[in-house]
């Protein structure tokens, strides 16, 4: 076939591995996907359709280990992230009655302004959902121009929202809370010790300690004002402050 034949029309389809027919078709339809081909013999073979984009789950590869959710991936590029989140975020409510936060699968917290979020199968597959507009270059780590606390807040924000990983964030910042929380601003404190408490949770770690050294700061009304215009999509953020 020449050149010449060749139309701009073409349409890509991931593939992705599947470790359990049951368990990947109860999470995607719980959270409205259509399954339009399914079998498990003689091989696995599962293809699924919400919106305008489709995912197909084929044959796992011989010791795959989903806790590892390392098993394949697929970026979803949307015009806006927030709708996208949103609806997912209620159908777990509906069927669960909570939103899958921690282990597998999940979906990944949603920060207003944020531009992607994850969800994160049965499988240990991850699907990113990315806003078309996302600067094509994103700086990944704190910024140089931030020192102490301050810095290890915005590195913790890039290891959460664009990395997927909560665990180094925790690790991060625990250590910047003991070596730069008494020299930061009480408003800064308090913003890295609400991200403790709500990682402490999401990773099913104890969050009492961080609890308790955020409710033992005094804080301004301007302090509030700053830690609450910040972190307003946590959802019990007022339970925690003092």
């Amino acid at each position: 076939m020449g050149e010449s034949a060749i139309r701009p029309n073409e349409t890509t389809v991931p593939m992705m591995p599947c470790a359990s027919v049951e368990e990947t078709l109860a999470f995607y339809e719980m959270l409205g996907f259509e399954a339009t081909y399914k079998q498990s013999r003689p091989y696995v073979y599962v293809k699924l359709r919400w919106s305008g984009f489709q995912l197909d789950f084929g044959p796992p590869p011989k010791g795959m280990d989903p806790a590892l959710e390392t098993s394949g991936g697929c970026l979803v590029m949307v015009d806006s992230v927030a709708p996208y989140h949103a609806a997912f975020v209620a159908a777990m409510r509906r069927v669960h009655g909570k939103v899958l936060s921690s282990g597998l699968p999940r979906i990944t917290r949603y920060r207003p302004g944020a531009s992607r979020f994850t969800l994160f199968d049965p499988s240990g597959n991850s699907i990113v959902f990315i806003q078309r507009d996302e600067p094509i270059e994103l700086e990944y780590g704190g910024s140089k121009k931030l020192t102490g606390l301050a810095k290890a807040l915005d590195n913790a924000q890039i290891l959460r929202e664009f990395k997927n990983d909560d665990l180094q964030a925790f690790r991060a910042l625990k250590s910047a809370v003991r070596r730069h929380g008494a020299d930061a601003p009480v408003a800064e404190r308090g913003i890295a010790l609400c991200h403790l408490v709500d990682l402490a949770t999401v990773l099913g770690e104890p969050a009492d300690p961080w609890a308790a050294d955020l409710r033992a700061l005094e804080l301004t009304a301007e302090d509030r004002q700053r830690i609450e215009s910040e972190l307003g999509h946590l959802p019990r953020l007022r339970e925690w402050l003092p």
